[in-house]
């Protein structure tokens, strides 16, 4: 169970350190990579569900036994961000710098996999 806490909280941790600032660089983002962002409440709306999520890891790493229900969405927001980077990289549509972020989502994806095993029934 200290797997699990561990992983949700690097998890929820790593999640705000990275999204938060893109709260202030909706300009810079658009200068530096362009176009610009044209349809700022997306971008947005993205950031906060987003951050919402790093919540709801670190509810998780509370008592990962208790919230292992949550476990299996939290997977699938990883996996499926992940993919989408991946994909959109391979259609040339997003940088190959990109696949840092998409990896570092997909390894914590793959974590959360396991300590879903590791905080089976069995250990209720």
């Amino acid at each position: 169970m200290n797997f699990a806490k561990i992983v949700f909280w690097v998890a929820g941790i790593w999640g705000f350190l990275v999204l938060t600032p893109l709260y202030f660089m909706l300009d810079i983002i658009g200068q530096k990579d362009p176009p610009p962002i044209t349809h700022p409440g997306f971008f947005y709306g993205f950031v906060g569900v987003a951050l919402v999520w790093q919540v709801v890891f670190i509810i998780v790493a509370t008592d990962p036994v208790r919230y292992r229900p949550l476990m299996i969405p939290s997977i699938l927001e990883k996996v499926s961000w992940s993919t989408a980077v991946i994909v959109l990289v391979m259609q040339q549509r997003m940088h190959q710098s990109d696949l840092v972020f998409a990896g570092t989502d997909l390894l914590l994806g793959v974590l959360f996999v396991i300590t879903w095993f590791k905080t089976s029934v069995s250990t209720v």
